[in-house]
């Protein structure tokens, strides 16, 4: 049985009954069956699906907001975003979806030729977190569903509830039986299914502690594995930035989803010759964050998703505190029922102490001063992580430094990072490996498979 709890008020939300082995062995027909059919339907029937499903979640968005508000504890602001950029990532795969399942043709000695075709490789097993817990699971669900493949949901146990929404709504777009499922099962029974001959690739949206399990079972059954995983990414400042557009960005990077985000600026890596300037804007603007109910749309942060992610943040602030880190402000608990802390700040960390290479996945930012393009950067990589990165500058030569430098897979100029469905996105180091979304993420879980023809 999974329990909901709010994060806000600390009650019940729902109450979900567990799949049992024997429900699991239904599910693995189920999708072995749908798979054979579904790999061969026209691809007109797979846009019309996902324009369908796109269609069920216009007209549940609010519904399906409210249901990860009180699930997981974001702003109702933020929920429904989420929801309306998932609405973009089905149609943006039932328009291009077609173009990124073209085959090439290239020219073979003796005047033959070879067709490069993307083929469908069966059913996909995704497990999926709590923080995003709509556009983590569509950024699988539909280009699964445009490639003919069919999807297993393992969602987090903690938004069980958003789970069941996703699963009513492909019912109600009418989504052939077995195409996609929600599986309301716990993490033990993960490696039995990637060990299943009738599921053929796994992909993970996790910590680096799951990543790694998932990975090995992967491994094990010599199945192809994608993982995106945690990061802490760095916001650099140069000199010529345009200061109060970074620091807002670093507001944003910080307090957006309770700081619960894996691309979000985590580390501020600060040129000294504007750092004053960069901090008074970027501590005013943290201290003015409006912290309350996250269902009401005047408050930019709700609490935390659980009592014990909180609690984990303000260890790590505590532990930094003992390091020699100085807490301007925040980082505190507030005591009310729920997972409720204040947004912080924390400055002298020392970049070799095990705070400053874990990633805080919360409201806290650790800011750092640098003299010079090159400490930035070496600051920006001195982590095991590599997922995304923010950088601030005029400068035409430092931005080029920056984008080649930096060890992440994804840098955004003068802007917050942030997922978009026809760009790729993932990481390098622990921060996975793989890529989801754009023809890439598609590609991922298809056979590339080259049928070659001598010349007549």
């Amino acid at each position: 049985m999974f329990t909901s709890i709010n994060p806000a008020t600390g009650e019940t939300v729902g109450t979900y009954e567990e799949l049992d082995q024997d429900g699991i062995e239904q599910a693995l027909v189920r999708a072995s069956a749908a798979f054979r059919a579904w790999r061969n339907s026209a691809v007109e029937q797979r846009i019309a699906l996902l324009n369908a499903i796109a269609d069920q979640w216009e007209a549940n968005k609010q519904h399906l907001a409210e249901m990860a508000v009180r699930e997981m504890g974001k702003p109702i602001g933020g929920a429904i975003a989420e929801v309306e950029k998932c609405i973009l990532g089905f149609r943006h795969y039932a328009e291009h979806g077609p173009c990124y399942l073209e085959p090439t043709t290239v020219a073979t000695p003796g005047g033959g030729h070879a067709d490069a075709r993307w083929l469908p490789m069966g059913p996909v097993l995704a497990v999926m977190p709590w923080n995003f817990p709509y556009w983590q699971v569509v950024r699988f669900m539909a280009p699964t569903i445009m490639a003919g493949n069919v999807g297993l949901l393992k969602h987090a146990s903690s938004v069980q509830g958003c789970a069941a929404l996703i699963q009513q709504l492909a019912n109600a777009a009418g989504a052939p039986d077995g195409v996609f499922q929600n599986l309301p099962i716990k993490s033990d029974h993960v490696s039995g299914i990637i060990a299943d001959k009738r599921v053929v690739a796994v992909t993970l949206t996790g910590s680096e502690g799951a990543g790694a399990k998932v990975a090995q079972a992967a491994g094990r059954a010599l199945k192809k594995v994608v993982l995106e995983l945690g990061g802490s990414d760095p916001l650099i400042v140069m000199p010529s930035a345009d200061l109060d557009a970074a620091a807002k960005t670093a507001v944003t990077g910080r307090i957006q989803n309770a700081g619960q985000s894996c691309i979000c600026s985590k580390r501020m890596i600060v040129h000294a010759d504007v750092y004053d300037a960069f901090m008074e804007r970027f501590t005013a603007g943290m201290k003015a964050v409006r912290v309350g109910d996250p269902m009401d749309k005047a408050n930019a942060m709700g609490p935390l998703s659980s009592v014990q992610q909180r609690d984990t943040v303000l260890e790590q602030v505590a532990r930094a505190q003992s390091e020699g880190a100085t807490l301007l402000f925040g980082g505190e608990k507030i005591e009310r029922e729920g997972a409720w802390m204040t947004p912080g700040v924390l400055t002298d960390i020392d970049p070799e102490s095990d705070v400053a290479k874990e990633e805080i996945f919360g409201p806290v930012a650790a800011v750092y001063k640098v003299k010079d393009i090159d400490e930035a950067i070496a600051l920006a990589n001195d982590v095991p992580y590599g997922l995304g990165s923010s950088v601030w500058t005029q400068d035409d030569s430092e931005i080029e430094r920056f984008a080649r430098d930096i060890e992440s897979g994804m840098t955004a100029v003068n802007s917050l990072l942030a997922s978009t469905p026809a760009a790729p996105f993932g990481g390098v180091k622990l921060s996975g490996h793989g890529r989801e979304l754009g023809p890439w993420g598609m590609h991922e879980f298809m056979n590339l498979k080259a049928v070659m023809f001598a010349k007549p």
